[in-house]
């Protein structure tokens, strides 16, 4: 499942077979550049002796076709990410379950970025020693779509990586939203997204660029992720992938190209 470095090199292959993007922005060679994307170091800083990795839901709210109450949003699918994590790979994970997108017991979704910010930028001050920041969420798509792969002969919901660029077709860019660790960002969704076709070619549906910036300004290695759609049971939200191809990256394994 490897792709050539030749493929990898060409911007229209990568926009065709990876990435989709929103017609609200545009991307070009120069920031998908796959020397440069494989060329970051996304490796971890330090060991498990204080917190390295954060998990949060700016939408916490995000349900799945089966769903019955609280107990089986994304939220919970975060739970699992984090023992997954901590037990199997052993890192130390902070989880917040803040629901940012509640307001006096109403979903609001209105500043629910601007709510998060706050908290999750206060943590990440807090514990400076953080690696990594996940906002995961878990995606709205049409009613007639349902995104799933087999997986070790489980029906496995389809996750997609979404970066957010600062950069609109209308304003040019969004300074206001300037993101330091734009390239870091990019170079992470990309370097998993190869990891993920190595692994589990069709677990990844693409990586979704858009224009604004998402709170990926927090952390040097910042990611949102969607998991699974609201067509998708909760049942099928496998994070076991997922959590493979996070230590995957995390741990610097080599991605060969042929």
């Amino acid at each position: 499942n490897l792709v050539s470095l030749e493929k990898l090199n060409d911007f229209d292959y990568l926009i065709q077979n990876f990435y989709q993007v929103d017609n609200t922005t545009t991307i070009g060679s120069a920031q998908l550049n796959a020397d440069a994307l494989l060329g970051k170091d996304v490796r971890l800083s330090h060991d498990a002796s204080t917190p390295q990795i954060l998990i949060y839901h700016t939408h916490s709210q995000e349900a799945f076709a089966d769903s019955t109450g609280d107990n089986m949003t994304i939220v919970q699918v975060g739970d699992y990410l984090e023992k997954l994590l901590k037990e199997k790979y052993g890192y130390e994970v902070i989880h917040v379950t803040t629901a940012f997108d509640m307001l006096d017991g109403n979903l609001d979704r209105g500043k629910a970025y601007t709510y998060a910010q706050e908290e999750i930028g206060a943590i990440v001050n807090e514990h400076p020693e953080i690696d990594m920041v996940i906002d995961l969420h878990r995606d709205g798509v049409n009613e007639s779509l349902h995104f799933v792969t087999d997986i070790d002969g489980k029906a496995t919901a389809k996750v997609m990586l979404f970066n957010g660029i600062s950069y609109s077709k209308n304003q040019g860019n969004i300074d206001y939203l300037y993101n330091p660790y734009l390239e870091d960002n990019l170079a992470l969704t990309y370097q998993m997204y190869l990891l993920g076709k190595m692994y589990y070619p069709d677990f990844f549906r693409c990586i979704y660029i858009e224009a604004y910036r998402y709170n990926l300004h927090l952390c040097r290695r910042s990611m949102l992720i969607e998991a699974g759609a609201q067509t998708n049971s909760f049942e099928e939200v496998i994070m076991e992938p997922l959590s493979e191809l996070i230590a995957r990256e995390l741990s610097g394994e080599k991605i060969i190209k042929q």
